[in-house]
């Protein structure tokens, strides 16, 4: 018999233990001065359009995406990525899976160029490292490791490593005399 699916509040106020990541998002959401940053950007983002655009993502749904990507050495792509992902930092967005719109890494980029063209950038992370120094607490930079798989075609200066093939060794330093050939009669 199938479990019956829970709703995602109830599992997640269900949860007997808090990651590091939720504690750490929690402290962070308690002690950034939202609304100063806010007042800061707010003249410079974008108002719905009166040609029945779509209206923008919340403008404290991008901050805080923004911040996010600053913490977690996140790119646009895993950004939209991690947001789909993970529980934690959508509701540190103030998203709800279902309710709201996840913003694509296009308007991920866009924000982060509003704030670059503008000059934002400076001013919101020396406001909030000083906010956040005169409460005592400090931030180190971490990273978090985006791995992703790439085709590549497969070396023969390793095979011939690996193998100790005689004929691939031979085959591969017959291609770098020739390259090397190659290069010479080029410069001259």
């Amino acid at each position: 018999m199938p479990k019956q699916p829970a709703f995602p509040g109830l599992r997640d106020a269900m949860k007997k233990k808090q990651t590091r990541r939720e504690l750490f998002l929690a402290e962070m959401d308690a002690v950034v001065p939202w609304t100063r940053l806010l007042a800061l950007i707010e003249p410079h983002y974008p108002k719905a359009g009166p040609k029945g655009d779509r209206p923008p993502i919340l403008l404290e749904t991008m901050l805080r995406i923004y911040f996010l990507q600053d913490w977690y050495a996140l790119s646009d792509p895993m950004a939209e990525e991690t947001l789909y992902d993970s529980e934690a930092m959508r509701r540190f967005a103030g998203i709800e899976l279902g309710d709201d719109r996840i913003p694509d890494e296009t308007t991920i980029l866009n924000f982060r160029h509003l704030l670059e063209r503008h000059s934002l950038t400076e001013a919101i992370f020396a406001g909030v490292n000083a906010h956040l120094s005169d409460k005592g607490i400090t931030l180190r930079s971490g990273t978090l490791v985006d791995a992703t798989i790439i085709d590549a075609p497969s070396s023969t200066k390793n095979k011939c490593w690996r193998t100790r093939s005689r004929d691939v060794c031979q085959s591969a330093s017959n291609i770098e005399q020739v390259t090397a050939f190659n290069i010479a009669q080029f410069e001259r």
